[in-house]
């Protein structure tokens, strides 16, 4: 390996590649930054890419994200649970926020031994300065519409009912892969990422 780049010599010579292009041959995707509109954008090219190329093979998303925009993110979520290709996640860190939203859109979700899935309502950013009353209310409104959207693919994804994903995300509630699964967020522990 030099400067991330991987040497393989060949009877063609010597080829040149990416780890990256090396696992997206094998169909593993990686999500590990912030979720917002540039890694989103780039997440679902690649799905695409994938779902197009060998539709109904498994493609292998792994996250370890901060979450981040949740409207990047829903977009990413829509795409997987549109494609034909089915696909597993693999929390290989932590997936907080929109992460784990994006770790639920898996028909497989399985979590690494030492990993954490952090649900919670959503977030409001910006709230800084002055703000008139109707403002606020305008802001509010959208906030809930969002936590309304947020517990119901939780709910969903887990078979947990709207209320009781409604106690669990008042607060940042982070769960261990044991605790993932007794919730229904994860559906196994995985062995390995391959």
């Amino acid at each position: 390996m030099m400067n991330g780049m991987i040497l393989h010599e060949s009877s063609r010579g010597i080829d040149v590649y990416t780890p990256e292009s090396s696992l997206l041959k094998k169909r593993i995707l990686f999500f590990t930054d912030e979720v917002n509109a540039e890694s989103s954008n780039r997440m679902i090219e690649y799905l695409l890419y994938l779902d197009m190329n060998a539709p109904g093979e498994e493609i292998t998303i792994c996250i370890n994200s901060p979450g981040g925009e949740v409207v990047s993110g829903l977009a990413v979520y829509d795409t997987i649970r549109g494609l034909k290709s089915p696909v597993r996640t693999v929390c290989i860190g932590t997936a907080a926020s929109m992460g784990s939203i994006l770790f639920l859109s898996g028909d497989k979700r399985e979590m690494l031994p030492h990993t954490k899935i952090m649900i919670h309502d959503p977030l409001i950013n910006g709230l800084s300065g002055s703000r008139k009353a109707l403002e606020l209310e305008k802001e509010a409104a959208q906030l809930m519409e969002t936590r309304a959207i947020i517990a119901e693919i939780i709910a969903e994804r887990s078979g947990n009912s709207l209320e009781d994903v409604y106690e669990k995300t008042k607060e940042d509630c982070y769960l261990d892969a044991g605790e993932a699964i007794d919730f229904g967020i994860a559906t196994a522990v995985a062995e390995s990422i391959l």
